[in-house]
Formats: C-alpha cells, structure tokens, sequence
C-alpha cells in the first residue's frame, strides 16, 4: 500500500485558516510512506502547469539554444486557447520554420484540450476538503476536476463542511459519497489502527502553494471539540454532534516544534471551550506552552530549520521554495556591504535569484556558505505573543473565576459571541467581568439576517459602543451575515431572512465597506456609520450603496446626499408614493426603471441607484471633474443605460477582504477540521 500519490486539494476559494484536516491527512499518509502532494486552486491550472512543463522538456531536446522557460507564460497561453497569432509572435516561436516544434506545441495542446490526461491518471487518491457551503459552485467543479485526475473514482475523498450539510446534494451533483463528520475513529480511510484526527499538523504543505493564509506563524490546535449548545443557526452540532472536554494537546505541541520550529502565536479553533469543566486544566496547558501573560516569542532560525528537513528529505517541494524565500527575502535586509556582496555572490553562483533554477542540493550548498552571516543578522527581537479562541466564546458560560483564568494568558482579541438581542444582559455582564480582570481588547461577532430584525444589529452594536466608553476599552465588532445550513439557500450570498430586505443587507456590506468588514469602538464613527439613532440608521439603510461607501464624494463634494434626502423626504413624496418608493428600493433591483413606476417623482428619486462603481471609484480627488457628467446622468431619466450592478461575490474575490471572513464566520465552527 506504500508509495501511493496523494494529492491534496483545496479549492481556490479565499479562506483565512489553512486546511487543518488535510495538514492532519498528510502527516497520515507520510507515515504510511505515501508520496504527498497538496494544490490550493483551479485543478485545471495544475493539469496546464504540468503539461506546459512536459512540453518545455520537450522543447528544450529539439533546440538547446532556445531559453523555452522565458516562453513559458506563452506556452501556457497557446496550449490553453490554442490562438495560431501565438505561433507567430517572436516571444513564444523565434526558431524558424521548425514544423517538429510546432508539432509538439500542437500535440500538448490537444494533450490539454481533449483531456488525454484523463486516460492515465497518476493519483491513487484524492481528497477535495470543503468549507463554506456558499462556496458550492466552485467546490462542484474542483469535484468534477479531481474526477479526471484519480485512478479509480472510488478514491476520491470528499469531506468537510459543504461536504457534510449537502451531502445529498454533492453526489446528485458529482456521484460521489461524501465522508462526514471527523476522522476520530480508526480504519475510516484505511486498514489500520491510525486515528487521523488525533495526529499532528503536517505544516510543511503550507509551502507548496503560492497562496498565504493570513494567519502567520501560528499554532493551529483544540482544546476541546463540539459544543452543548445546539443553536439553529450553528453548524458545529452537525459536524461534530460529540463535545469532548478536553483533547490531549501538549505531544501534538512538541512535535510541531520538533520538526517545523516554534511558531508565534496560539490559534484555537474550540467552538465552546468555556463549556468545559477542565477549563482550569486548558489554561494551565496553555500556560506550560509558553503562553502566559506577558508571553514574547523570538523566532527561531526558520532557514536553519527547513534545511534541515531539505537534509532529511522531508516535502522537498515545500523546503525548496520555503528555502528559496526566506533566502531572498534576507537579501531585502540592510546588511553590511561585505556581507552583502558575499550573499549576492552565493546566490548568484548557486542560482538562487530565481525559483525556477533553484535545486534541493544547491540550497544545501549555498546555506553552508551564507550560514554565518543569516544568523548573525535574522531578526532575534522579542515579538508579543497571542492566544486566540477565535470561533469565539459563550458569554452564558462565563464566571468571575472563569475571566480571571483568561487573563492570565495574552488573549488578544477575547472574542465573546452576541448573536441575538437576548443576550443582552448575559453579554454586558461578561464584558463587564473582562474589564475587571484587565482584559481591554475585545471582538464581537454579531450574527445577523438570521431571526433578528435590522433594529436589533443596531442596538447591539451601540452597546459595544457604550460599554467601550464605560470601562475604556476596546470592542471590535464583526457583523455576521447568516445564510442557510441545508437546502438550495445554502448554496450561495442571496438569502434574506424573514425581517431584512436585499437593499438592507448591501447597505450594512456598503457601511463596512471602509472598514473591511470591522466597526471600531469609537462613538464618532459608529453615529457617522450607522447614526445616531434609529431614525437615521434607517435612512441610511435606505440609502443609495455608493453614497454609503463614497461619502465624502457624494456627501460634501457633490453634494447629491442632501439631494437625494430631500427626494426621499415626506416633503416631496406622499405617503402613498413613499411606500411605493420603498417596496422598490428594498428589492434592489434598480434595473428597467420605467418598468417598475410611472411617477416621475419616483423615478427621479431613483436614478440616484443608478450610478456604478467603476464609474466612481478613485474620483474622490477629482469631483469637480465628474460632477457635471453625474449631474447629468442624476437628471436625465436614462432608465435602460444606468444600471447598477450588484456582483458582490466578484467584489470579495477581488478584494481579498475581511467582509469575506466576517461572513465566513458565521458557520465556520473549525470548517476545515472537519471530515477532512
């Protein structure tokens, strides 16, 4: 059973944590001596990486003189779309008249298009990890991928979040049998006695792919698992329906250390780790981990490190190109100029300037020669340390003894849930306990289009607001948008809960917008954010979304704001035409105008939607310029040319921003722990 190819996938969806369940799937399939590969992204990108290089190989025996590796971002354009102008341009095609040349650039093009790779896979298993059931399409697709990819279809391992609450719905989509829940029993996978959720993180797959969760140097781990709530709107009991007080910690901890080096910061991925009754016990753990109070953290030499693992052949991959960029990134440092030139010299000889020509061997090399100089000047300063629960905390839980535990360790931010009004006095009380024991930086996660009314987003956040200024500290909120667990509606961003309108979720997203998904504690912001009472919290939910997010533009340079409060005041509109303008807005759906009303009044209350962002954004410094083109499109009824465009799953992909995280959260409870 040995020596199987393993590839390990994640979809290219942007996510914050790394797939701690595959990092526990490939320390598995390392120690049955299984060769590991992991790929984050389009599996259709990696077939054409691979079949571009094969093809370069090729390339580079029939004609030496040629550099094929320059034409490589051209190679892999041609064999894609397969343009013939391609085979006339210099960049790709400077050797003549070589027909054998444009053979084998034709032959590997048809080797992608035809999916011939299909026909002799060269994976014995593949496992898909899943995340938020949002995701689905793209999920779908690297499913269908991995289908062409895997020996026998059987072997595709499919788990994770999606995976577990659409468990119907992925094999009526893909004909595949999910696997559910964790890992924590033996002879799930295989034939053996190994329990794949009790085993360490393999952390060196992290660097084989380009992608870099945010995290940085981190600790991922549990404390416990599950939790005993069962709230409608959670996934955790789902997934992971047995809560488990405490889970052995400190060996997996050792290990880590051992072979990927001591890593900065704790992340605890517990969804209701204040339900334990060893929760005196965890914190003692924690403590004997390094992170007490006042915990720094001076970082090991990470280079020193991964040759290391390069000597004894552990993921040569991910310790060449880790190798490669701790190596190039020291070349940034202000050195002294011998030490300097000497660095350049050895990476110049040992051809380290560029990934593509850096060898295992060469590495090797060239640390023996650099080794001096790269300890001598790393960076040996003291960094504070942090312990994060950051699925977030119970306040129902939380006990006087309970805080003074947690401020014994550097917990930063201490993240205590709020997801409906009922809480309110449960929430204030702990706040209230946290202040007492010095802990003075908060977040808050706000759960919201759920069972709530837009009223009640409002007046929790304002609590933040005043218990910040009440006991000087600092409270972070993060407004959840709450979408489906099961059923078509979990499939994607469109649901709207029964009390919220489609125009009230895009003005809280547009509110955030600045921010990156984050409301501060500062009482100016939050009134100038979302008002100061709930009068103008309304009027700004009804707001057109650029005039939310631009306004300094629209407020004061264009001054279209005042325009557009006017047209939406009793003083212009009836009752009758008011509610007619409203029902409007709330679908927001400003396209075909003339088809939604003939009064004119409303129509031109309308237009002020109408203006798109590619027409806004980067003007703000330009507003004399624009203004007469906006006054015109503001004034004129062009109901069929101005449209506005709503893409907000684009808009994240694009930003790579916290208004992702922030509504990741709200079923992410260890999303990519779970199954696989």
């Amino acid at each position: 059973m040995a020596d199987r190819n393993i590839l390990l996938v994640e979809p290219g969806y942007l996510n914050k944590y790394p797939p701690i369940g595959l990092m526990k799937i490939a320390t598995y399939h390392r120690m049955l001596g299984d060769n590991v590969t992991f790929y984050k992204g389009d599996l259709k990108e990696m077939v054409l990486r691979g079949i571009v290089s094969d093809c370069i190989n090729k390339l580079n025996k029939l004609n030496k003189s040629t550099n094929w590796k320059e034409r490589e971002a051209s190679i892999a354009k041609y064999i894609k779309t397969g343009k013939k102008k391609l085979l006339e341009e210099k960049l790709l095609f400077d050797i003549g008249n070589d027909s054998i040349a444009e053979l084998w650039l034709n032959h590997f093009r048809l080797f992608y298009y035809q999916k011939e790779y299909s026909k002799s896979p060269v994976y014995d298993r593949i496992y898909v990890t899943t995340l938020f059931t949002f995701y689905w399409n793209i999920t779908i697709k690297t499913i269908q991928d991995a289908k062409l990819l895997v020996k026998d279809v059987s072997e595709l391992k499919v788990g994770g979040v999606l995976a577990s609450l659409l468990a119907d719905e992925v094999r009526e989509a893909t004909d595949i049998v999910t696997m559910q829940g964790l890992l924590d029993k033996p002879r799930i996978l295989d034939d053996n006695e190994i329990i794949i959720d009790d085993l360490p993180l393999d952390y060196s797959i992290l660097d084989e792919i380009d992608y870099e969760y945010p995290t940085g140097s981190a600790y991922f781990t549990f404390m416990t698992k599950g939790c005993t709530r069962t709230c409608a709107f959670c996934s955790v009991p789902k997934l992971e329906p047995t809560y488990k007080d405490k889970i052995p910690t400190n060996d997996k901890f050792q290990v880590v250390n051992e072979k990927y080096g001591e890593q900065q910061h704790l992340l605890l991925m517990d969804n209701n780790v204040l339900a334990s009754p060893k929760f005196p016990e965890i914190i003692e753990e924690i403590k004997q981990m390094g992170f007490k109070k006042g915990a720094t953290y001076i970082e090991p030499n990470q280079l020193d490190k991964a040759v290391e693992n390069l000597k004894k052949g552990i993921n040569d991959k991910a310790y060449t190109r880790r190798s490669y960029n701790l190596l190039n990134d020291f070349r940034k440092k202000r050195l002294k100029s011998t030490d300097a030139e000497n660095l350049l010299k050895t990476l110049e000889k040992f051809q380290l300037l560029n990934i593509d020509t850096a060898t295992k061997d060469n590495i090797v090399k060239a640390y023996e020669e650099i080794k001096a100089i790269y300890e001598l000047n790393r960076d040996k300063n003291p960094k504070k340390r942090y312990v994060d629960f950051n699925q977030g905390t119970d306040a129902r839980y939380v006990t006087d003894e309970y805080m003074q535990l947690l401020s014994e360790i550097p917990i930063n931010p201490l993240r205590i849930a709020f997801d409906y009004i009922g809480l309110k006095k449960i929430y204030i009380a702990a706040v209230e306990l946290a202040a007492k024991h010095g802990i003075d930086r908060l977040s808050n996660y706000l759960l919201f289009n759920f069972n709530d009314k837009p009223e009640d987003l409002y007046e929790r956040i304002k609590i933040n607001i005043e218990l910040s200024e009440k006991f000087d500290i600092h409270i972070y909120s993060f407004p959840m948008k709450y979408i489906p667990l099961f059923g078509e509606e979990a499939k994607d961003r469109k649901y709207v809960g029964k009390f919220w309108k489609k125009k009230f979720i895009r003005a809280i997203q547009s509110i955030s917008n600045a921010t990156r998904g984050i409301v501060p504690s500062g009482r100016s912001f939050f009134e100038k954010a979302f008002g100061k009472n709930l009068e103008e919290y309304f009027e700004l939910l009804y707001m057109p979304e650029n005039y939310l997010i631009y306004r300094k533009l629209f407020e004061n340079d264009l001054e279209y704001t005042k325009e557009w409060k006017y047209l939406f005041s009793e003083k212009n509109l009836s009752f009758e035409e008011k509610n007619e303008a409203i029902n409007i807005i709330e679908e927001n759906d400003f396209t075909n105008l003339d088809e939604k009303t003939n009064n004119k009044k409303i129509r031109e209350l309308l237009l002020h939607y109408t203006i798109t962002t590619n027409e806004i954004e980067n003007t703000d410094t330009e507003y004399l310029s624009i203004k007469q083109k906006y006054d015109h499109l503001i004034k004129n009824d062009k109901f069929v040319d101005l449209t506005l465009t709503y893409d907000y799953e684009r808009r994240i992909n694009e930003d790579t921003n916290l208004i992702t995280y922030k509504e990741a959260f709200f079923d992410f409870g260890d999303a990519s722990e779970v199954g696989i």
